[in-house]
């Protein structure tokens, strides 16, 4: 946090400020940087003070209102690799068995606190879209496309229709051509955020295809494009990217598609054939 621009500089006039300003810094910094990500009601009643009194804070700072704040704070994350930022913290001085058992540590909490922010709901909701759309593709960037891909492979078993976006540009124009209302897209879009998977998605949105989206708590640039958001938690940041915690969603996806699709004969089939030809 110590070289976040905008961090830095709530740091730097937090002295200067009149208390209750001073308290909106406070839990900004306590919590840096997802106490900025929710909205401006909320960061005030955290702090203990009114709105107009955060607003007069963004205003002093220069920014022109609370959304272009945000929008900073952001941008300063984009470029930030969690994995760097762990191993050059402070406390990994201490020796390698203790920051292994805070990693397993971190590992099952953020674990916990994925599978807590998938309720029932939300999984039905999704699962709605994933047995009924005509196509489904799934993409995600350069790490998460590997969640992307256990989606499709597993849910090819389960119904026709399952494919991969493809990686090259002309074949990627192909795959929208045909798009429409009733397909469907998988994205899995976490920071860094992937300006490709952002470039597919609205191409298939303006061909009307339907949106399901994996992301974390930062909030991808493409929220605003879902049909359905799937919103990982922090906890679920680890200094690695969180590949563990997108396999086990995309698990309870799969889980409740196959509900609501009865593909005992599908897969006895595919069985058969796979060892017919092997």
């Amino acid at each position: 946090m110590e070289n976040d621009p905008v961090a830095s500089r709530l740091s730097a006039v937090y002295a200067e400020l009149p208390p209750g300003e001073r308290a909106i810094v406070r839990v900004l910094l306590d919590d840096y940087p997802f106490a900025a990500l929710g909205s401006l009601r909320a960061l005030a009643e955290r702090a203990g003070v009114s709105p107009p009194t955060a607003s007069r804070l963004f205003d002093r700072l220069g920014y022109g209102g609370f959304a272009d704040f945000q929008a900073a704070v952001r941008d300063g994350a984009r470029g930030r690799s969690r994995l760097h930022e762990y191993v050059t913290h402070e406390t990994d001085v201490s020796p390698a068995p203790s920051r292994l058992r805070r990693a397993a540590d971190d590992l099952r909490s953020g674990l916990e606190g994925t599978l807590a922010a998938v309720p029932e709901p939300l999984l039905t909701a999704t699962a709605a879209l994933l047995a009924g759309a005509r196509t489904v593709w799934a993409l995600g960037g350069p790490l998460s496309e590997l969640a992307a891909e256990y989606l499709i492979r597993q849910l090819a078993g389960l119904r026709p229709g399952a494919h991969p976006v493809p990686g090259s540009a002309e074949a990627r124009a192909r795959t929208v051509l045909d798009l429409g209302s009733s397909d469907v897209i998988v994205a899995y879009d976490f920071r860094r955020y992937s300006s490709a998977t952002a470039r597919f998605v609205r191409a298939a949105r303006g061909r009307g295809a339907r949106l399901v989206l994996v992301t974390d708590a930062w909030g991808s640039p493409l929220a605003g494009e879902a049909e359905v958001l799937v919103r990982l938690p922090r906890e679920a940041a680890g200094p690695i990217a969180p590949l563990v915690h997108e396999i086990a969603v995309t698990e309870l996806l799969l889980v409740a598609t196959a509900a609501r699709l009865s593909p005992a004969r599908r897969l006895a089939d595919l069985d058969e054939i796979t060892q017919s030809l092997q």
